[in-house]
């Protein structure tokens, strides 16, 4: 699936691999619990209109790499399939407010990744 993710101390890593790191222009995102506002698991349909900056988008197929604008939102892509996907609704992280990914098991992820917020908010 060319995506694995990491959970350290302070911070979520997304590692793309293989070819999703050369659609997508990246080889890792590192995001600080503290800065996920929002996770959840749903399908996500690419608006029409929304800018490849830089990134890979093959609609037809599916397949979204890379960094996208929509409106005055930023996005991180990284999928090929419509779903389920992982969502993260960020707050003071660069210039993205979501990312989101395919990954297998994102049930396990999303707990997981939950069970780290809430550890970095107790601290």
């Amino acid at each position: 699936m060319g995506r694995k993710v990491h959970f350290d101390k302070d911070v979520f890593v997304l590692q793309l691999t293989g070819v999703v790191s050369i659609f997508s222009l990246k080889s890792e995102m590192k995001i600080p619990y503290k800065a996920i506002k929002k996770v959840y698991i749903d399908d996500f349909d690419a608006p029409m209109w929304m800018l490849r900056m830089p990134g890979t988008a093959i609609a037809p197929l599916n397949i979204y790499e890379g960094s996208f604008k929509f409106g005055n939102d930023w996005y991180f892509l990284s999928y090929e399939n419509r779903g389920p996907l992982i969502h993260l609704e960020l707050e003071n992280f660069r210039k993205f407010k979501y990312v989101i990914f395919e990954i297998e098991k994102p049930r396990d992820v999303l707990i997981e990744l939950r069970k780290r917020i809430r550890d970095s908010i107790d601290e």
